[in-house]
């Protein structure tokens, strides 16, 4: 049945029926004629009709040969034509002639080369863009127009498999009917994405979602004139904005911290100067405010250049195996005096007698307990008690000594023992920092020699009653 369709099968039907009429109309002029003029017309009749059918089959075989030779080449670029479609694209044709087939064959290879290598080069930038975009450490989005996702990065996908669940409220200047409901686009995105639509330019903007911030940029994508899709780049800044965050707390407290004595010893020496002072005693009393504010502003820059080294990892540790107990006895005597002076009962209870720390450095942990204990002796009123406890513990598999400071102080406020460590955190707003002679850098000291010893620091507090610090460092050398 699909000979019949084919193009030889109509030729070949073509012909025969013009064959078949040709013959029918001489045999409807021949027949009569001789019939009339010729005596035995019955043999020249059969004669006639063999000759017709010998004819006919013959230029019916040789219609049939001709159009096969050239039908077959046809059939060949059509395969050839269907493999490329079916995207073999390394197929070509044969055909050595120098006919129109001959031409369309050769027409056919040079296409097919080009698009050969059309395709590779598109393959060829196609891996160059995923290679792109794998290697990049932002997170690559890109949205249709309706906000369906074209394509992503790894770190695209992860951060849309992180945003899944978000449930957020839309802004209030948001048309509701500008989006779709099979739109894709992540809650915090959506603004920005019809901004970018509506706008038709590249749009940027800082995203809070949970505890991150993201830094988005938006720009349209454009085809024969009109927008097509949006695509964004979403960095991660939580951390750029946080060290900024500290940047400017660290100036505003710093200016405060400095202000202050500077304030003071600019006031006094002017009082000085406008000769306020009646008598040698109040000279000497202002000029000893001066000496004072003035070591106060040399320890405030003497404990910010130890901190700054510190976080800077520039500190040297000169570490070596220490006596714990030769060290807190050491520092027990050297608060001994000024808990009598102040009326203060100071307690130290050692679990053991001999303890040493395989590698320490002994200074900076004096310097750690001198700090501890300054502290709770600056917020323990007379009469009051101070105890020192100290022992081993295993934490993991690890053997750690153990001190603990705990006095009967004011206490510090749950909401403020996170931040406690932090630069120039007061934990009394009320208390102004001359009043007790510190730097606010104290415990952020502390902590940082804890650390760069392995070890950890803690803080536990009852307002109003008592505050404990926790000292763990590992026996062992790390």
């Amino acid at each position: 049945m699909n000979f019949w369709r084919s193009l030889v099968g109509k030729l070949w039907v073509t012909i025969i029926c013009l064959v078949a009429v040709v013959l029918i109309t001489l045999g409807l002029f021949l027949l009569p004629y001789i019939d009339s003029n010729f005596a035995n017309s019955g043999d020249i009749k059969r004669l006639f009709m063999y000759t017709c059918m010998i004819g006919f089959s013959l230029t019916t075989f040789f219609a049939l040969f001709l159009f096969t030779k050239i039908t077959q080449p046809m059939q060949r670029v059509i395969e050839a034509a269907n493999n490329i479609r079916r995207g073999e694209y390394g197929t070509r044709l044969t055909l050595v002639t120098s006919d129109e087939i001959g031409q369309l064959a050769t027409s056919f290879n040079h296409m097919a080369e080009e698009l050969e290598e059309n395709i590779r080069s598109l393959h060829h930038e196609k891996g160059h863009l995923s290679s792109v975009l794998r290697s990049m450490s932002d997170a690559v989005i890109t949205f249709d127009i309706e906000g369906q996702i074209i394509l992503t990065n790894p770190h695209g996908q992860s951060l849309l498999e992180s945003w899944s669940d978000l449930e957020w409220e839309q802004e209030s200047d948001i048309e509701p009917h500008t989006e779709t409901a099979e739109s894709n686009v992540p809650p915090p995105l959506r603004p920005l994405f019809l901004s970018t639509l509506k706008q038709g330019g590249d749009e940027r903007s800082n995203v809070h979602v949970r505890q991150g911030v993201w830094s988005v940029h938006m720009a349209p994508l454009y085809s024969e004139g009109s927008i097509r899709g949006v695509v964004a780049v979403l960095r991660d800044v939580t951390e750029e904005v946080r060290l900024e965050k500290m940047r400017r707390d660290f100036v505003a407290n710093v200016s405060h911290e400095i202000r202050t004595p500077l304030s003071m010893m600019q006031g006094y020496s002017e009082a000085l100067l406008d000769g306020m002072a009646s008598s040698p005693e109040e000279s000497s009393e202002l000029i000893q405010v001066i000496h004072d504010e003035s070591l106060r502003m040399g320890r405030l820059v003497k404990d910010l250049l130890d901190l700054a080294r510190m976080e800077a990892g520039h500190t040297d540790m000169l570490k070596a195996e220490v006596d714990v107990n030769e060290l807190l006895e050491r520092v027990y005597r050297k608060f001994s005096v000024r808990a009598k002076e102040r009326d203060i009962h100071l307690q130290l209870n050692k679990e053991s007698d001999v303890l040493v720390l395989k590698a320490a450095d002994e200074d900076k942990l004096e310097q750690v307990l001198t700090n501890l204990l300054d502290n709770a002796f600056r917020h323990t009123q007379g009469g009051k008690k101070i105890t020192v406890h100290t022992g081993t513990c295993v934490l993991e598999g690890r053997r750690y000594f153990e001190i603990k400071i705990q006095d009967e102080g004011v206490g510090i406020p749950q909401e403020d023992l996170p931040y406690i460590f932090d630069r120039f955190y007061k934990a009394d707003k009320a208390r102004v920092r001359g009043e007790s002679g510190g730097t606010g850098l104290g415990l952020a000291i502390v902590k940082n020699i804890v650390e760069s010893h392995h070890g950890t620091i803690s803080a536990s507090s009852k307002l109003g009653e008592s505050t404990t610090f926790t000292l763990r460092l590992p026996v062992e050398k790390q």
